[in-house]
């Protein structure tokens, strides 16, 4: 039987580094691991709905995260930076003090940093989202990875995969497609690998897209 792990779990301390980084007691890890993933979920739903209507948003690739002593430093990677600077007056200042609410930062300090992803499509999660935008919109799931494959083709990487399952173009049985280009070794673990799951709510159900992007070795 094959045995599935998470690709950048399995390459921690080898080629993938820490989102959040802190140094704490080890009774207070679990506090810190909830509060990382409300900053996270706060921060794109913000995105989210301040910028759903923007044709040429990329979306966010990750987001790190450093606990200092007195300074909570978010790190926020996003394809179009300059979308989220003209929306300032709407409210990344209004974030900022719901995330300071939210997790209590009375004796500490906030800093938000808007990072440049120079070639969006190269990131898992934003290529992920993209391909969730398209089958939304009933593109049909062949073309859409097709194109999807397109986009990151232009950027360099050594290869990509991607993988779409559910009741695609609204079939009644389930199944699994995937399409790649080039070389994406899941075994080698000096690998540089980047992977991404994202569900697609379509009007059959959810759709599971998952894509992987290869950058060489270490």
């Amino acid at each position: 039987m094959g045995r599935k792990i998470h690709p950048l779990g399995f390459r921690l301390g080898v080629s993938q580094k820490h989102y959040s980084h802190r140094f704490a007691q080890t009774k207070d890890y679990p506090k810190f691991l909830e509060g990382d993933r409300k900053i996270r979920t706060s921060v794109e739903k913000y995105i989210e709905k301040h910028l759903k209507d923007a044709s040429n948003y990329g979306g966010v690739g990750h987001i790190e995260i450093q606990r200092k002593t007195d300074l909570v430093q978010i790190d926020i990677h996003t394809g179009f930076p300059d979308l989220l600077v003209k929306e300032q007056s709407l409210g990344i200042s209004q974030m900022k003090i719901d995330i300071e609410n939210m997790l209590g930062l009375e004796s500490r300090k906030l800093r938000v940093i808007l990072s440049s992803v120079t070639q969006p499509y190269a990131e898992p999660k934003i290529l992920a989202e993209h391909v969730a935008s398209q089958l939304k919109n009933r593109v049909p799931f062949r073309r859409t990875m097709k194109k999807a494959i397109e986009l990151v083709g232009r950027t360099g990487d050594r290869g990509i995969k991607i993988q779409i399952a559910g009741r695609l173009n609204g079939s009644e049985m389930a199944r699994v497609e995937w399409a790649r280009e080039g070389r994406v070794p899941l075994q080698t673990i000096r690998a540089r690998i980047s992977y991404c799951y994202h569900p697609a709510q379509t009007i059959y159900g959810v759709l599971g897209i998952k894509t992987w992007t290869f950058r060489g070795t270490e």
